[in-house]
């Protein structure tokens, strides 16, 4: 109901500002960030590589169809929106595009014809790219990509979502100017550090997941200068964790751990799953050593604690307000509790028949194959759809470069029924230290069904 709220309030200020805004204020573009020379041309592969840094095919390419081709269907408050066939085939994809109109798209979001994009394409945080980047892309996505004359279905929003009029008003109000510009004090004149904030704020455009929004839905925060910035958010049924809070895992990990996490999307404690695990298949797995390096340090440098040395040892437990100490505290209780496998309620069972062989009875996992769910976010988070969704249609780790293992934890929806999926669930968010709400059948059927139909 708030959500709805929310919209409401968003369509009424749109369309206030709109119909003046209409009459009054002709379209404009915005101008390269950087000048370059005429002749300037990308180096070998560098537009394949900012290709797979903005995570353009995780968003352009269906679980099982050609690369770029578009069709995918991306959740919003509004409905679904799918995204655009991308590939230069002139009829259905971008090859009749000049560079200035790839680059009104990527960063104003706004195609040939004046025709306005939805949001869901995160140009809010592409409009840092820089120029170069911009012109490797386009050259990368003309010369290099194959054509695919497919056409994706058309977004067909219900009224008044559909009037994309709406959008160049949203654009006015929540677009700051062109151009990667850090604000925030951390960065300074360290390279690394500010190398790690563009992959963040522009390639990899974290925050349109990991920040909350306004109630124009815009980014609450586009650089770390503003403290809500990553501090998490919410996609769908899933929420993205917080990445910058004493609590989060991102601080709480050594630099080693978080740099394992975002190339090969595991770690001596946690595999990743959901939306995550596309970004790490298909962009942050490709990242060199270097921009690993980086992007780790700007995250961390975020933190309470400020910059960290890489190498350096994980946050005390102290820094996550005693949670390392509460975990250990609590973890043999439960753990002996379930290896003696008596007087067990039917969480507990359902635990040790079919989730203690992989994680364990002190739900510690086995460190890089099998996650962790003592402090796990996912397990804790205050939406538990992102779990149920996981127990009902299991998790698969990408194989990557330097882990090519793909590990899959398989589903049960087929086993477990609404009431098990629950006790299972409500048992795991209390078990080991962990304490979160306990998750209701009607919750699990209504998950079961979105989860579901999203896997067919």
């Amino acid at each position: 109901m708030r959500t709805f709220f929310r919209a409401l309030l968003a369509l009424v200020i749109l369309a206030v500002v709109g119909i003046a805004a209409i009459a009054f204020f002709p379209t404009s573009h915005s101008a390269p960030a950087q000048s370059l020379p005429a002749d300037w041309k990308p180096k070998p592969g560098q537009g394949l590589y900012v290709a797979q840094m903005a995570d353009c095919m995780a968003c352009h390419t269906t679980a099982n169809g050609k690369p770029f081709a578009g069709g995918l269907g991306i959740e919003s408050p509004f409905g679904l929106i799918y995204t655009s066939n991308i590939t230069p085939d002139k009829d259905a994809g971008i090859g009749g595009w000049t560079l200035d109109q790839f680059r009104a798209a990527l960063v104003d979001g706004v195609a040939p014809g004046n025709r306005r994009l939805y949001p869901a394409m995160p140009y809010e945080n592409y409009r840092a790219m820089s120029e170069e980047d911009i012109r490797a892309l386009y050259d990368y996505f003309m010369k290099e990509v194959k054509p695919v004359a497919e056409r994706p279905p058309a977004t067909q929003l219900a009224f008044p979502y559909n009037q994309r009029w709406g959008i160049r008003v949203w654009n006015w109000l929540a677009l700051g100017k062109a151009g990667f510009n850090p604000a925030e004090s951390v960065v300074g004149a360290d390279p690394s550090l500010r190398r790690g904030a563009y992959l963040v704020q522009a390639l990899g455009h974290c925050g349109a997941c990991h920040s909350p929004r306004t109630d124009l839905f815009a980014q609450q925060g586009l650089t770390g200068a503003d403290a809500r910035f990553l501090t998490g958010g919410v996609i769908g049924d899933w929420v993205a964790p917080d990445l910058r809070g004493a609590k989060s895992a991102a601080q709480r990990w050594s630099h080693e751990q978080l740099k394992a996490f975002l190339r090969t999307g595991r770690n001596a404690e946690t595999g990743v799953t959901g939306e995550m695990a596309l970004a790490i298949e298909h962009s942050l797995s490709h990242m060199t050593d270097d921009d690993a390096t980086a992007m780790t340090a700007y995250l961390q440098a975020l933190g309470p604690g400020g910059p960290r040395k890489p190498g350096g040892p994980a946050a005390p437990a102290s820094d996550a307000d005693g949670i390392v100490a509460r975990l250990d505290a609590s973890t043999d209780a439960t753990a002996k509790k379930l290896a003696a496998a008596k007087d067990l309620t039917e969480g507990e069972r359902l635990y040790l028949d079919n989730c203690a062989v992989c994680h364990f009875t002190d739900g510690r996992g086995a460190p890089e194959v099998f996650p962790a769910l003592a402090g796990n976010s996912l397990v804790t988070s205050a939406k538990p759809q992102g779990l149920i969704t996981t127990i009902l249609i299991g998790a698969a780790m990408p194989s990557t470069a330097l882990r090519p293992e793909r590990l899959i934890m398989p589903g049960f929806a087929q086993r477990l029924d609404d009431e098990e999926v629950a006790a299972l669930a409500g048992f795991l968010r209390k078990a080991w230290g962990n304490d979160a709400a306990a998750v209701t059948p009607g919750t699990v059927a209504d998950t079961r069904k979105k989860a579901v139909a999203h896997a067919k």
